[in-house]
């Protein structure tokens, strides 16, 4: 008997892994009461609003999520599966560009009874995967089973201006769900985070590379983020212009259409250059590289690498091939084109004049359609003059935001959303300058230019100083600045 009841144990260890049958104990559920900034009027919040989605616990003590989860957040509560008792989180660490986080539980009872879970590898198209979660704020957790479709880079809704690795899945990834693990084999191979309007019975999760190069960056105490190569590129599939560089008849290598000025490829790459390969990556004609035995856009391979690395290039130049180390670096540059969270917006108000950052935030405040009635002046300054234009761009282009209305900006007719030029005569590249700019007023009057017709509005430096204290006051505006 007793060696019978010994080969039915070793049988259920061997059917029944212990880790495989419960790691929904280490899924929890997020519950996120948060503020977001208003960027139309600059020194409010909106209201407060509570979301839920889900998370899990890594080795650490820590609790993975969505950075998108915990945006904004005032207070975090997680609860545990099947535990009635909530306790306070908050976040240690946020990557918005990958739309990851890890929070803490300060409450060690937190953890008890608790294995974190493990990390596998990117998983394998057509293989069947496992999504936990807490979708539509349910109380109880929930379980979809799905088969990755498609492996490639993603723009993450989340930032907005950022394509990274990203699988896509059947299994259905809801409202409450973000955050959550996807498990492949009793290992984390994912963390469910967006879907796609339009597009039925897909989802998208973060897969482990992305999550790995999480991890790594923050060893050092700090998120720094994805790096870029600092360049654009121009596909090379054109025969009789390969022959014209001497390139061999290979289908590999891409051009180099342009460097952003500023960055480090500015260092090592020349327009024209024609990049073979990227590490151990050889790129194609079309600007793919295969990874993973998936053809994907070629900025993969420079994300692999962290921010300040160099990158092994073979590039093309006068007729021979070169080895190059490549510098790479994240960029702030765009941040403004891209969705901005848990900081709010710089602002200054002077006389009922609210001045703010131009960014991809304030343009969204003229509405859904904010593209049609935002003005060409606004759209062309924030997305295509560094581009076409770079050496006129300012580092920080200044929108009059609104008017505050008052009898001492009264009969000005331009009452907002216009772009500034200059005030009493100094360029305004950033909003420190228009500080400055009004303490040196000309004349003891206030000049403010607009673009694109240079009209402009004046103002009495002494009334405009009397009457900007009251102002505030009645629009019960705190502070007359966020710098």
């Amino acid at each position: 008997m007793k060696s019978f009841c010994s080969l039915l144990a070793t049988f259920a260890i061997l059917a029944f892994p212990a880790f495989a049958a419960d790691p929904e104990r280490a899924v929890v559920q997020i519950f996120t009461f948060s503020q977001e900034a208003d960027w139309d009027e600059p020194w409010k919040f909106g209201p407060l609003r509570r979301s839920s989605g889900t998370g899990f616990v890594i080795k650490g003590r820590r609790i993975m999520t969505n950075a998108h989860v915990v945006s904004w957040a005032r207070q975090l509560m997680v609860k545990r599966y099947q535990d009635p008792r909530p306790y306070l989180a908050r976040v240690v660490f946020v990557g918005h560009d990958c739309d990851l986080a890890l929070l803490e539980v300060e409450d060690s009872q937190f953890y008890n009874g608790v294995e974190p879970l493990e990390f596998g590898t990117l998983p394998k198209v057509r293989s069947t995967v496992v999504t936990y979660g807490y979708p539509a704020g349910g109380e109880q957790i929930s379980y979809t089973r799905g088969v990755v479709s498609r492996i490639e880079l993603q723009t993450y809704a989340h930032i907005g201006n950022r394509s990274l690795l990203g699988v896509q899945t059947d299994a259905a990834i809801n409202p409450g769900n973000s955050g959550g693990p996807v498990i492949q084999d009793d290992k984390v191979i994912g963390v469910a985070f967006q879907g796609m309007p339009g597009l039925e019975n897909a989802g998208f999760f973060i897969p482990p590379p992305v999550i790995q190069h999480f991890l790594d960056d923050i060893q050092d105490g700090k998120y720094d983020g994805f790096p870029s190569a600092g360049i654009r590129t121009a596909p090379l599939q054109n025969a009789a212009y390969r022959r014209k560089l001497k390139l061999p008849d290979d289908d590999r290598g891409v051009r180099v259409d342009s460097i952003i000025p500023g960055t480090p490829a500015e260092q090592v790459l020349r327009p024209d250059d024609v990049i073979l390969q990227v590490g151990r990556y050889p790129v194609g004609s079309d600007g793919s590289i295969v990874y993973e035995g998936n053809r994907m856009a070629l900025a993969m391979a420079v994300q692999e690498a962290q921010h300040g690395h160099k990158v092994p290039v073979k590039i093309w130049r006068d007729g021979t091939e070169q080895s190059v180390a490549l510098p790479v670096e994240v960029s702030a540059n765009d941040k403004v084109l891209g969705n901005q969270y848990d900081l709010p917006p710089r602002y200054f108000v002077y006389a009922g004049l609210v001045f703010t950052p131009l960014s991809l935030d304030y343009l969204k405040t003229f509405g859904r359609s904010w593209s049609d009635t935002a003005g060409a002046e606004l759209t062309y300054e924030l997305f295509y003059r560094r581009h076409e234009s770079p050496k006129t761009l300012r580092a920080e282009p200044i929108v009059l935001s609104t008017v505050l209305a008052d009898s001492i900006n009264a009969n000005f007719r331009i009452r907002g959303r216009a772009m500034v030029d200059k005030i009493n005569g100094i360029r305004i590249e950033r909003l420190e300058d228009v500080i400055r700019a009004f303490e040196n007023p000309s004349n003891g009057q206030h000049v403010v230019e607009f673009l694109p017709k240079n009209t402009f509005e004046c103002l009495e430096r002494s009334e405009a100083d009397k009457a900007n204290a009251e102002i505030l006051k009645t629009y019960g505006i705190q502070r007359d600045r966020r710098l």
